[in-house]
């Protein structure tokens, strides 16, 4: 862990055992490539949903990515909530926790992100903006110029080649998907240094990925193969990998909810990308249907609760068990050593 990161932890109160906790995404996912296994990075809108997964992984002996997106939170204002998190980390000092910005939409979000003490950035140059995919050139300079900035504080990043379709925070905007070009990923990696790349295989953001169970002319499992031969010394990502269980839907639509019929990235498909290349599997809209379904049919069943301390409970609680079985799913149960 870099001086600038260890600083940022002990100001959030951290002992010099919790510095422990906070480890760069390059040193967990080189971890896993020794291990053969996939750590999962799960998204987080709030201080309880970052609860559950630390207390998921703590209970299973797993290190984990704690992950949140600028301005995709149900905080006022980015910095609190980052100050925050950071503190929270600092109470796992047995938890090996990548802090990781997702989707850093400029360069000045991944610097804003560093500052706030995250580990680890994504900076998503594959978009001019959310409907215009940029050129490879402009994706290259954007990129460049973060992992410079990062590399220079002790913290790893994330790229993304294609486009991966979808929206990231489940709304209606989405952008089509255009899958990765293993030619272009090996230029990408040499130009710009990144730790890790997010390779458009086929898989979608959101709640809405596939109108029918997903096979291999969608779920393009053969491009990894072949980008993880080109770029060996750089990690791969999943993005859009959430399952969307049927059974989250049916309790969801049953209290309210109006979620179509729609398929996911299959657990076995997810258990098997870690064996071809992928280090890395990002997981939102499961762990976000889960913590739905529990408060949602906790408010209809009691009717006039109003507290967000009783509704907001049994989603924290549904949400943590359905992040520690993705655990178990990707392998990384029980592989916490290998950060001691």
């Amino acid at each position: 862990m870099s001086e600038i990161v260890a600083r940022r932890c002990r100001r959030a109160g951290g002992t010099e055992d919790g510095l422990l906790a906070l480890i760069t995404l390059r040193a967990a996912l080189d971890a896993a490539r020794a291990g053969s296994y996939g750590v999962g990075a799960f998204n987080v809108t709030d201080l309880a949903q970052a609860e559950a997964v630390l207390d998921a992984a703590a209970s299973t002996d797993s290190p984990v990515i704690v992950q949140t997106i600028a301005g995709a939170s149900v905080h006022g204002r980015d910095e609190l909530f980052w100050q925050a998190l950071v503190g929270l980390i600092g109470n796992y000092p047995d938890v090996p926790v990548v802090l990781h910005l997702d989707h850093g939409a400029s360069y000045d979000d991944c610097v804003r992100a560093i500052g706030a003490g995250f580990t680890s950035v994504m900076i998503d140059g594959s978009m001019r903006d959310h409907v215009t995919p940029a050129t490879f050139e402009e994706n290259v300079e954007v990129t460049r110029r973060v992992v410079e900035y990062a590399h220079a504080r002790g913290v790893s990043v994330e790229g993304e080649l294609g486009t991966i379709g979808g929206s990231e925070d489940g709304g209606a905007s989405s952008k089509a998907i255009i899958l990765a070009d293993p030619d272009e990923a090996e230029r990408f990696v040499a130009q710009t240094g990144v730790d890790a790349l997010a390779v458009a295989i086929g898989t979608s953001h959101g709640a809405y990925k596939f109108t029918s169970p997903p096979d291999g002319t969608v779920l393009r499992m053969d491009l990894i193969e072949e980008i993880a031969s080109r770029i060996p010394d750089t990690h791969l990502v999943m993005h859009g990998s959430s399952s969307l269980p049927a059974d989250l839907r049916e309790t969801i639509n049953a209290h309210g909810g109006r979620l179509p019929e729609s398929w996911g990235v299959p657990e076995t498909e997810k258990a098997r990308s870690t064996k071809l290349g992928i280090r890395k599997i990002n997981q939102g809209m499961d762990s976000h249907m889960a913590h739905s379904a529990a408060v949602r049919t906790y408010l209809d069943a009691d009717g006039i609760g109003v507290d967000p301390a009783l509704y907001g409970k049994p989603g924290r609680e549904a949400m943590q068990r359905i992040v520690a079985d993705r655990m178990q799913v990707f392998g990384q149960a029980g592989q916490s050593y290998r950060h001691r």
